[in-house]
């Protein structure tokens, strides 16, 4: 029998680790692709895909990974480390880390720290804690929505404002 798969869960992370290695025909590049399956234990896999559990074999960590995407978190990391294999799940999209893989600039990740903690913002407030103009407020706010990072509020006029997307 193997070692315990072993799952840790924070507030902003979970962290999936099991005993054991990729096969080395298998790359940590090549799991977010579609590849070919390579069960540890083909009797046992063969038996979930029978009974309905798994649907073929190899398109598990592409689901995750699009399953996070789709929920709007991060892709997961995935690494081999200490004889085994973990994968850590994000719970925050808006983290600067992820904001910084967007291509956001320093103006834009602080907007977003801001809206995160504030709840909105409006174009006067990123002009203040940015100090640029209307202009440049205007792009980069349309840029920040384009991404799906933002979305601007109902209301027109001076009571606008954007909150973060979904």
């Amino acid at each position: 029998m193997g070692a315990p798969t072993q799952i840790r869960v924070y507030d902003n992370k979970m962290f999936v680790w099991n005993d054991g290695g990729l096969p080395a025909s298998i790359s940590l590049s090549q799991l977010k692709q579609l590849h070919s399956s390579h069960p540890r234990n083909p009797v046992l896999a063969e038996a979930c895909f029978r009974g309905g559990y798994i649907d073929s074999w190899g398109s598990g960590i592409m689901k995750i990974v699009n399953s996070c995407t789709s929920a709007g978190l991060p892709v997961p990391e995935m690494n081999e480390k200490e004889g085994g294999f973990i994968v850590m799940l994000f719970k925050d999209r808006f983290s600067e880390k992820e904001l910084q893989k967007l291509g956001l600039n320093d103006r834009q990740i602080k907007a977003v720290l801001y809206l995160k903690e504030k709840g909105k913002i409006t174009n006067s407030e990123y002009q203040e804690i940015n100090g640029v103009s209307r202009i440049t407020t205007t792009r980069d706010f349309s840029e920040l929505v384009e991404k799906n990072i933002l979305k601007y509020s109902e209301l027109k006029g001076a009571g606008s404002f954007y909150i973060l997307s979904e």
